[in-house]
């Protein structure tokens, strides 16, 4: 099959080559997946389960990528509550070779049904951008009705996902970010704009959650602005700063089959809308990892036309 493969992690991204690799094995409770999209989140490449597997030795050459949408093409032993033709999407283990490749071999109980009206290219950008805003907002953050929240990166993918989310649960929400994602982010549902560049965050006030994928001084910074009993939910690695009547909590993301059946529900439905940037195809698909310029939403590489 064709894949995308890295070897070399000073490289990086830079050191992507598309070439030729078996197709997996399906394991016990395992299914293959034919893929037909796939999602990358650039920061892959910082991350020690793309090198080594969980007892640190070198995996390499490995295949990047843990976000799909496609269909089921066999099963492993044991594997239940999937079908072979079964449209599926979802987040595969972060120590087996991933996503960006015409087949993956994914635990089954990873994975849930994709509906057939949405789109593949929709349902591979929804798993880690969902679940992360799912995870922090309701399981880390646990957000009431009333709250305010404040959303850095809030025209990113995961910032728009916490956004909709927030707002449909009740929550006031300010975004963050650069000046030119202002309208963007207000677009998402945000009720106030914080311009990183040029504003300042000590006008917000105190707010009940902060919702960190920036890290550093913007963490330090923010940490400032929770009132008592609030938190700070950050994706960016452990806490550099902490409320100082209140909690700070890092996490990594799951899957979770039941949450991403009512992501999936809300695109199906219109109450959430994904954040896609740039689209290519396989073949085209180093050149789109490494792009020229900031990507403005979820990469998504088409595997399958």
């Amino acid at each position: 099959m064709k894949a995308i493969v890295v070897t070399d992690q000073a490289a990086g991204r830079a050191g992507m080559t598309l070439t030729e690799r078996p197709e997996p094995p399906a394991a016990i409770n395992d299914v293959i997946v034919e893929v037909h999209a796939s999602g990358f989140v650039p920061t892959e490449m910082d991350w020690p389960s793309t090198w080594t597997d969980r007892r640190d030795r070198d995996r390499t050459p490995s295949i990047p990528g843990h976000e799909l949408a496609g269909v089921v093409s066999a099963l492993g032993y044991g594997t239940t509550g999937l079908s072979v033709g079964q449209r599926v999407f979802g987040l595969t283990d972060w120590h087996r070779d991933g996503t960006l490749a015409e087949y993956v071999a994914v635990e089954a109980r990873n994975l849930a049904p994709l509906p057939g009206d949405v789109d593949f290219t929709v349902g591979a950008s929804l798993p880690i951008s969902g679940l992360t805003a799912w995870q922090g907002l309701f399981q880390h953050g646990r957000l009431q009705a009333g709250q305010s929240v404040l959303v850095h990166g809030a025209a990113g993918a995961v910032g728009s996902m916490v956004t909709q989310l927030a707002r449909e649960f009740g929550a006031y929400v300010i975004g963050t970010g650069r000046h030119a994602d202002r309208q963007k982010t207000l677009d998402f549902g945000a009720q106030e704009f914080v311009d990183l560049e040029n504003d300042t965050l000590d006008d917000v006030g105190g707010v009940d959650l902060v919702f960190d994928v920036i890290g550093a001084d913007i963490q330090k910074r923010s940490a400032g602005l929770v009132r008592a009993g609030g938190t700070v939910v950050t994706i960016v690695g452990p806490p550099v700063a902490r409320p100082a009547n209140g909690w700070a909590v890092d996490f990594v993301v799951e899957a979770d089959r039941a949450q991403l059946n009512e992501i999936v529900a809300r695109v199906r439905d219109g109450r959430l809308r994904t954040n896609i940037g740039t689209v290519a195809t396989l073949d085209d698909a180093v050149a789109a990892l490494n792009p020229t310029e900031r990507s403005k939403g979820k990469t998504i590489i088409r595997v399958r036309p």
